[in-house]
């Protein structure tokens, strides 16, 4: 049976202690009031009356009242600020008309959606408070594969779980947003389920390092892998919506290929480090900057990329007019070229 990718839209606390000699009470203790549970409600369509309201609205001579569906979901988010912004998934409050948050203490409040992205699944949503407990985020391009990570949130409507493990690896893209979307993970084998998507996944110094979003299941509970989104995309995307007030998706344009060993001999290249640009488009970014057909793209700003979703997720932390660094390889030549980016188009 397929391994199937699950959105997870709940929270929960469990171990605090230590794992060979690393101590994750003072991360625990610093993130479970920052982390909340979310519970929406969603008009879903009536099928039945809206097949057969046309007949009934001509038998009675006029409209007739639709009983509403309601559905019920449930996901985590993440306090920001001592305000009340708070960071959470898309799909936890994608559609919903009412939003209602309860904290760590149980005290509850209705939340508004200042903004959401489906392109990134993230969404930022707003309590009226003060004085709250927040996390900061930190910098998820220095995560390292192996180190350890607390996941933070309420899965199974529990309230505020901690659950630890490694990052498995990084950049990962699991195929689950749909096109023209930013996908470049952090898989890590911290137990994350159902209700936790939209918690924290934070480092053993309480930072925030990623948004919690999928896992990897053929039941729908955890078996093994979960994803979160980087914080520096998340960082990013709030940041839109709080000065934007839309997300501001950056361009590079060009078709890119990773590189493998067919490709490889097929090309004549004698590494497989990088990704390849199979071609430039008219008018975009990188046509203007000088990058060419054949190019091999190694890093933009200094981040290495040797992946599609290495390099959107590089991409993803920049805004349209933003100047960039790029190194390619040319032939046998490396260079860096300065591109600024453009608007993705719509």
């Amino acid at each position: 049976m397929k391994k199937a990718i699950f959105l997870i839209g709940m929270l929960c606390v469990v171990l605090i202690g230590r794992a060979d000699g690393v101590d994750f009470t003072v991360a625990a203790e610093k993130t479970v009031n920052s982390v909340v549970h979310i519970r929406t409600e969603i008009v879903t369509s009536n099928r039945y009356y809206d097949f057969f309201g046309p007949f009934l609205e001509q038998i009675y001579g006029g409209k007739i009242q639709v009983p509403e569906n309601i559905s019920v979901g449930f996901g985590s988010g993440v306090v920001i600020s001592p305000d009340g912004y708070i960071v959470t998934n898309n799909h936890v409050v994608e559609g919903a008309r009412k939003i209602e948050v309860t904290f760590n203490d149980k005290h509850k409040r209705e939340a508004t959606i200042v903004g959401a992205d489906p392109t990134t699944d993230i969404a930022l949503i707003k309590v009226e408070a003060r004085d709250l407990e927040f996390l900061t985020f930190g910098d998820s391009d220095k995560v390292r594969v192996g180190e350890w990570v607390l996941a933070v949130g309420n899965p199974f409507k529990l309230t505020s779980t901690v659950t630890a493990g490694i990052v498995s690896a990084k950049a990962r893209s699991i195929k689950i947003l749909g096109e023209d979307t930013i996908e470049s993970f952090i898989q890590t084998d911290a137990a994350v389920n159902p209700g936790n998507s939209g918690g924290a996944l934070v480092n053993i110094n309480g930072e925030l390092i990623g948004i919690n979003a999928a896992i990897a299941s053929r039941t729908g509970s955890y078996e093994g892998y979960s994803f979160a989104i980087p914080s520096n995309i998340a960082k990013k995307v709030v940041e839109d919506f709080l000065i934007y007030g839309s997300l501001q998706r950056a361009y590079l344009g060009v078709s890119m290929v990773e590189i493998t060993e067919g490709l490889a001999d097929y090309k004549g290249l004698d590494v497989l480090a990088g990704v390849y640009v199979a071609d430039v488009f008219e008018g975009g970014a990188a046509q203007k900057a000088g990058i060419k057909k054949d190019d091999i793209i190694l890093s933009i700003n200094g981040l290495t990329v040797d992946t599609r979703a290495q390099l959107m997720g590089a991409l993803g932390q920049y805004r349209p007019g933003d100047k960039v660094d790029v190194k390619i390889r040319r032939g046998d030549k490396e260079k860096v070229i300065k591109v600024t980016l453009t608007d993705y188009p719509r």
